[in-house]
């Protein structure tokens, strides 16, 4: 039930999704702006011109570039973990998610928590004090999403 619930998340977050903006630190300033993400392609900075194309996100696939060819795959999503290329081998799995928080590996051990996600913001480690916020961002934004910005 939880992994339908996240995997029903991560699609209609991709395809009801306006603009959505990566900030530096606690911080919702335009100038403060690393990436923009439009529901399919991650930006550099505010831009929405296709040169400027870091990375795209089909719901499963993060490729290079705006390319969507299966030898430009980078990482693969399934809801709860993330892969390494086009792998769902579980020696392959890089991060866990659990809705809240980004586990080292497959694992969901406290001691290996990297990150927490919470309110629009991506802070350091098990926390939520202001201190910790590495990132922010103003709508919502897949996983594999995020952690491409990071």
């Amino acid at each position: 039930m939880k992994r339908l619930l996240l995997i029903l998340l991560t699609f209609l977050s991709v395809t009801a999704m306006a603009q959505v903006h990566f900030y530096k630190g606690n911080s919702s300033y335009s100038s403060d702006i690393l990436y923009s993400f439009d529901g399919k392609a991650i930006y550099r900075g505010r831009s929405t011109y296709s040169s400027d194309i870091l990375y795209s996100f089909d719901g499963k696939y993060i490729y290079n570039g705006s390319s969507s060819y299966s030898s430009d795959i980078l990482y693969t999503w399934d809801g709860e973990y993330i892969y390494r290329g086009r792998s769902s081998y579980s020696s392959d799995i890089l991060f866990t998610f659990d809705g809240t928080y980004i586990y080292r590996g497959k694992s969901t051990y406290s001691s290996d928590i990297l990150y927490t996600v919470s309110h629009g913001h991506i802070y350091r480690g098990k926390s939520t004090y202001s201190s910790d916020v590495l990132f922010s961002f103003d709508g919502l934004m897949p996983l594999p999403v995020l952690l491409m910005m990071m």
